[in-house]
């Protein structure tokens, strides 16, 4: 577990306070306040991120899939990955993975209360192996599962991001669902914020978010303004445009 710092900001409970939590300290709160100042937009697209993931969840759990990988997940809220998924499968398996103490804390509690769907790998998302190997004591890894990485490429390089998700496909069963998204805005000025803030963000073209996918097969509608992305829809309806959005995309392992 990562040494704690209430004095550092932490990304995770930067996103807590955005979304209205109560977990976050003094210097997450004034972290977040930095970005709001130069991107106002932040807690909005922050929150159309959580709406998309728990949209996301939900479809893939109409497919079928029980089994969630939330890597990177951030502090625990509603609806979590578990709870979206459990809606349509009751038994949904799912496991977290983050390093935030503050995060583990909360997640091994909800673990404590006798889940045992609920998994909870205290790792860094860039030690792709060891997570993996964390991970299958309770995901099933040759059996089709959901690989989930919600507002997390936007802290690597785009190399580094194209290789980070390519080492946690290669895991992955076919029959497999990844579901990516980033934020991005129109202008560097609100990372630039991010970036002092707290860690370096990287402002991802449209393109170079959807070769994050590398080969695999986008599902309808594609990339898109996270806003824009619903199950089954062949064409997004286009809103007008804004400065800041999170993109989103999910694609099948074949």
């Amino acid at each position: 577990m990562a040494e704690f710092d209430a004095s550092t900001p932490s990304i995770a409970r930067v996103y807590d306070y955005l979304l209205g939590g109560k977990d976050n300290f003094a210097a997450d709160r004034e972290a977040a306040e930095q970005l709001l100042a130069v991107a106002p937009l932040t807690a909005d697209v922050t929150r159309e991120n959580r709406q998309f993931l728990a949209r996301a969840v939900t479809w893939a759990a109409g497919q079928g899939i029980s089994q969630f990988i939330d890597v990177g997940c951030g502090m625990p809220t509603a609806p979590s990955t578990h709870q979206s998924a459990r809606e349509v499968i009751p038994d949904a398996r799912v496991a977290y993975v983050d390093y935030d103490p503050v995060v583990l804390a909360h997640l091994h509690a909800l673990a404590a209360k006798g889940d045992p769907g609920v998994t909870v790998v205290d790792g860094d998302v860039r030690e792709a192996g060891s997570v993996l190997d964390a991970v299958a004591a309770g995901i099933d890894l040759a059996q089709p599962a959901v690989l989930l990485m919600g507002y997390l490429l936007h802290f690597f390089p785009p190399d580094a991001a194209r290789d980070l998700v390519a080492r946690y496909v290669t895991a992955l069963a076919p029959g497999s669902y990844v579901v990516l998204s980033a934020g991005r805005a129109d202008s560097d000025d609100g990372f630039g914020a991010y970036s002092s803030a707290a860690t370096q963000v990287y402002n991802h073209s449209v393109p170079t978010f959807a070769s994050f996918f590398g080969p695999l097969e986008l599902v309808p509608p594609g990339v898109v303004d996270g806003r824009e992305w619903r199950p089954g829809w062949e064409q997004p309806v286009h809103l007008p445009p804004r400065e800041g959005q999170v993109i989103v995309g999910v694609a099948r392992v074949s």
